[in-house]
């Protein structure tokens, strides 16, 4: 493959540092995506994939260094795919990960926010509460692997140590290779789910191992002295979600705490919860004061989970409503607020998002703010239905929306339907830092209604 030199302009939305062939004028030509580069480099690259409108190269050596280059505290960055941005200094990643925000509200959703919020961060290492890790038997490297996957590639990462989760979870890494490798089953555990509460005694640690044969009883007496020796809880998963169980010890303490709320939340290791246990608090309380909650308020919690918002808005609020296109989530929320006393002051349904109508609004009746929270897919149907709610009864539009985003292109998307057909003015927006080290945006922004 080629060999180029390129000067780097901006990172893309994987991480990669984004330069152009020069064509023969001297004018830029065709992009090229060079892993390992950063803004203001100029680099030695290879190509390795070439497309008729752009290529994927990557870094050889570098020309000229960005002063916001920093030393990968990992040493297997670059290699395993669980992070891409390690070399580059953390302040300027928040800063990055503002403007590819901007970028998308401005290129796809053609709005731009009236005003940005302050970015939402916290620590940069040990913050992953859970995390999927791969299990695969590979005999040229020793054995059992337990890791994140390659970078581009489905093979597991020869990982002895991984900074971006807690240091027990780090430490515990090369025991669970070989607490694998002497299981009888080792050729049918293909993952196993790291998942950490923070009770009030202290942290939490459940693995969810996923099986695909039956243990032995030697196997179940191996997992019970690992789980003694290291402090953790062992769950079993043998087909789909419906088969998730704990197996030892006895007792599920699994939960996180969100303090100023008084709200805890039980879950189990396949539950969605946030990754980082740090941000998350900060996140549910700048939601609750950006909707700028009053007694009598009705709100909706749409793509609720297990009520990480509905719970904190219930403290505040009227009555809330939480819809989730889970049953059994919306029953664990249930089962949430009646633990913390909120019972009365909400309901759950489960119902698909992702087809919501006007003449769903309408059965649901009027609610005077919306929380959204919803998967990378984003919430079209939920925003355009709301759009059309104006045209049909201009007092079932919601006064305030909070959308909170882990994709800025399907919220730019989502935007533009809400402010170009909506009758909304997108007031504020801003990102969360909820995994550093990744090119990964979370986001929040905020729509008032134009009377």
């Amino acid at each position: 493959m080629p060999i180029h030199i390129i000067s780097i302009k901006s990172l893309d939305t994987e991480g990669r540092g984004v330069g152009h062939l020069p064509n023969e004028d001297g004018t830029p030509g065709k992009v090229v995506f060079v892993e390992g580069a950063l803004p203001g480099e100029t680099v030695q690259c290879e190509t390795w994939k070439r497309k008729s409108k752009w290529e994927l190269a990557r870094t050889v050596s570098l020309l000229q260094e960005s002063p916001l280059r920093v030393e990968p505290d990992c040493p297997h960055f670059g290699i395993c795919g669980g992070c891409s941005m390690q070399h580059l200094d953390p302040a300027a990643q928040v800063a990055i990960k503002q403007r590819v925000l901007e970028d998308n509200l401005r290129h796809i959703g053609k709005v731009k926010a009236e005003r940005m919020l302050r970015p939402i961060y916290g620590p940069y290492w040990g913050y992953r509460f859970r995390a999927r890790l791969s299990v695969n038997d590979v005999p040229k490297k020793g054995g059992i692997l337990v890791g994140f996957r390659e970078k581009q590639s489905r093979y597991v990462a020869d990982m002895t140590q991984c900074s971006v989760m807690p240091r027990h979870i780090s430490e515990m890494l090369v025991p669970l290779r070989e607490l694998i490798g002497s299981l009888s089953i080792r050729q049918q555990v293909p993952q196993i789910e790291v998942a950490i509460g923070n009770d009030r005694d202290g942290l939490v640690t459940a693995l969810l191992l996923r099986i695909m044969a039956p243990l032995t009883k030697e196997d179940e007496n191996r997992l019970k002295r690992f789980a003694d020796d290291h402090d953790i809880q062992w769950w079993l998963q043998s087909k789909g979600p419906d088969t998730i169980t704990l197996f030892y010890p006895a007792g599920n303490k699994l939960k996180y705490r969100l303090p100023e709320f008084n709200v805890e939340m039980p879950f189990k290791p396949g539950d969605f919860t946030q990754v980082n246990h740090h941000i998350n608090p900060v996140l549910v309380s700048r939601a609750i004061r950006l909707l700028e909650i009053e007694k009598n308020d009705r709100i909706a919690d749409l793509f609720c989970g297990l009520g990480n918002f509905s719970l904190p808005i219930a403290r505040h609020a009227a009555e809330v409503v939480g819809i989730e296109g889970s049953e059994i989530l919306t029953e664990r929320a249930k089962e949430s607020a009646l633990l913390n006393g909120l019972e009365e002051k909400t309901r759950f349904e489960t119902r698909n998002l992702f087809e919501m109508t006007v003449k769903d609004w309408i059965g649901l009746g009027p609610f005077d703010k919306v929380l959204i929270d919803p998967p990378r897919d984003g919430a079209a149907a939920v925003c355009q239905s709301i759009a059309e709610l104006g045209k049909h009864q201009e007092a079932l539009r919601p006064r305030r929306i909070v959308y909170v985003s882990c994709n800025p292109s399907t919220l730019a998307r989502d935007a533009g339907i809400l402010v170009t057909e909506g009758g909304y003015r997108l007031h504020l927006a801003g990102v969360v830092n909820m995994f550093p080290h990744t090119s990964h945006v979370e986001s929040m922004a905020v729509f008032e209604r134009m009377d």
